[in-house]
């Protein structure tokens, strides 16, 4: 005996074409092809959430380093002031504060300063 498939068919297809909604031509009206874009999107999709915390990180990396240079320091030293001196700031909270706290921002710079070996400190002043 056969297997029709009837209902379990049409959900399926149904379904991408659900998700190829906006594609342009025959990509959102053509199964076939609608099949196809959707994969590609989906693939698409999963792999930018993970660039985009890439992302994220340089783009706080550098607004980090861009404030830390108007206090004095390079970024690297200032990650280093911070390890030595134990603080437990994030590079997201570090890069908001950066921004929209420039006084809060120079206090953790001074903090840094303070606990810096002493031939980092004069590499800095150099």
């Amino acid at each position: 005996m056969r297997v029709k498939r009837g209902n379990i068919r049409r959900k399926r297809r149904k379904r991408i074409m659900r998700q190829a909604k906006g594609f342009r031509g025959k990509r959102n009206s053509a199964y076939r092809m609608a099949k196809q874009r959707v994969m590609k999107a989906l693939r698409n999709a999963y792999i930018s959430r993970r660039l985009r915390k890439r992302d994220f990180r340089r783009l706080w990396i550098t607004r980090i380093n861009a404030a830390s240079r108007l206090n004095g320091l390079p970024y690297s030293r200032f990650m280093q002031g911070l390890r030595e001196a134990d603080v437990q700031l994030n590079r997201k909270m570090l890069a908001e504060m950066a921004v929209r706290d420039p006084e809060g921002f120079a206090a953790v710079v001074e903090l840094a300063k303070q606990h810096l070996p002493e031939d980092a400190k004069t590499a800095v002043a150099a």
